[in-house]
């Protein structure tokens, strides 16, 4: 650990007046409030409820190999619950305003891909396994020492991509833009609104969001985030109860008839480690496993990287404070989404919602994983901000991210075209993990074709080998017989 590492991880001599809470988490230091700590905890509850919905849809919406399927409201338990745990660990032990909840992307390999070669205790199992093997990464040094082997440039670059990612997240999840039914009769995959125009009063609603939110960014109104998703949910729920509505998608703006729902732990600790290596071949078991690792380990390293930025955090060199125990409790959240079947928990880019509300460090963790713990007994009450009111956040915080891009040299093409990739991968592919794997391989590359090969750290060499593997998997499963 570098000098400068240290010392950001030294509590530095607090102000007069600041109490032990504030010198823990070192709030003033790192130029925050309590007050900006409590609203960004809010914004990045808001921007993640949603998964309390989605997580269950997407796992209860599959059937394992026996043709069993997980029950909707232990599901909600389960992700609620590992939701609120880890999010304040990250939160105490990191020191980071980034919370955690159940991957997307990861648990639809778990529904999808893994369940229906085994049962769901032993596709649980194969999670649990993967995260134990994330935390030996971290515990040997090899994850950390991946982070800090990548160029600053490429830092920058992933941060950019992960701007507008979550930019287009929001506007896809709002309804803004959608898939045309037939792509593959058009040249266009995506248009506007669901006809390729914008109709409905839920659009209506992230319109205003959107206009809204910059409108307050602009005049630089503290709270600027939060006020618009809370103004927007308030007018969702009038919207919908003066106009017939057909659907607002997963989260419909109601106030509930039951406040109070009691939580079912029915599918905590239904899980077998090593179950899946009777159920299908040992090389199908590894190429799963593989598969998690390298999404997980890359997810989350874009992630903090993106959120450590954004709020300003990196150090001289770009490393993330704390990085070592981020790693590891990141890994640990993995292990415990498996234990509880919520599938493999991660860290959130939404988290970026509360960094443009002025968080900065882990006590808004405390806020939003409370929060998280009240959705295991109020979730009718809490599920009841639509994503058109949460997505303006995306869109915003997308912006603010994009503002990185200034940073990287694009008169350098070995540091441009890599970036580049990073860049418009990671929207264009919906993964934060292939837009790094690209900009891996092309970084590599161009460095060797321009004979400064020995410039490129080691452990690049060996990440980019495994990501050509990662993009080549299916022809790699062919030949191993795999399938």
């Amino acid at each position: 650990m570098s000098e400068a590492q240290q010392a950001a991880d030294r509590p530095s001599a607090a102000p007069p007046g600041a109490n032990s809470v504030d010198r823990f988490f070192r709030i003033t230091a790192r130029g925050s409030t309590f007050a900006r700590e409590i609203r960004g905890g809010f914004a990045t509850f808001f921007t993640m409820a949603y998964i309390l919905v989605l997580n269950p849809i997407i796992l209860g919406s599959a059937k394992d190999k026996f043709g069993h399927q997980l029950e909707g409201a232990e599901l909600v338990t389960a992700t609620a619950l590992v939701a609120a745990v880890m999010t304040i660990i990250m939160g105490v032990g990191g020191n980071l305003p980034l919370a955690l909840a159940a991957g997307l992307g990861l648990n639809a390999v778990v529904a999808f891909q893994i369940a229906p070669l085994m049962s769901w205790a032993d596709a649980m199992g194969l999670v649990v396994l993967e995260g134990l093997l994330i935390c030996v990464l971290v515990v040997t040094g090899l994850r950390e020492a991946v982070m800090h082997a990548i160029p600053q440039s490429l830092k920058q670059a992933i941060s950019v991509g992960i701007g507008l990612f979550i930019a287009f997240i929001g506007f896809v999840d709002a309804g803004f833009v959608s898939r045309i039914p037939d792509a593959a009769n058009t040249t266009v995959p995506v248009q506007l609104g669901a006809t390729g125009a914008l109709s409905g009063w839920p659009l209506l609603v992230f319109c205003l969001g959107v206009l809204l939110t910059i409108g307050l960014l602009a005049r630089k109104v503290r709270g600027a985030i939060l006020i618009s998703i809370l103004v927007m949910t308030v007018l969702a729920i009038v919207i919908d109860s003066v106009a017939d509505i057909k659907s607002w998608g997963l989260t419909t703006p109601k106030v509930p008839d039951d406040i109070v729902a009691a939580p079912e732990f029915g599918l905590l600790g239904n899980f077998s480690l090593f179950g899946a290596f009777g159920e299908t071949t040992v090389i199908t078991v590894v190429l799963l496993v593989f598969t998690l690792i390298l999404s997980d380990f890359f997810d989350t390293m874009g992630t903090v990287v993106g959120i450590s930025a954004e709020a300003r955090l990196l150090d001289e060199q770009g490393r993330v404070p704390n990085l070592g125990r981020v790693l590891l409790i990141d890994g640990a959240a993995a292990v415990a989404g498996g234990a509880s079947s919520s599938s493999s928990a991660t860290s959130y880019i939404e988290s970026a919602a509360g960094v443009g509300e002025g968080a900065r460090t882990g006590f808004a963790n405390l806020v939003s994983g409370g929060l998280f713990a009240c959705a295991l007994f109020l979730t009718p009450l809490l599920t009841i901000v639509p994503m058109q009111a949460a997505a303006p956040a995306l869109v915003a915080v997308g912006f603010l991210m994009m503002t990185q891009v200034k940073h990287i040299d694009w008169d350098r093409y070995e540091i441009a075209i890599p970036a580049f990739l990073t860049i418009a991968v990671m929207p264009f592919t919906y993964s934060i993990t292939n837009g790094i794997g690209a900009g891996f391989v092309a970084y590599v590359l161009i460095k060797t074709v321009l004979g400064r090969a020995r410039q490129v750290h080691w452990l690049l060499w060996g990440t980019s080998a495994l990501f050509l593997v990662y993009f080549a998997i299916d022809p790699v499963e062919q030949l191993l017989g795999a399938k």
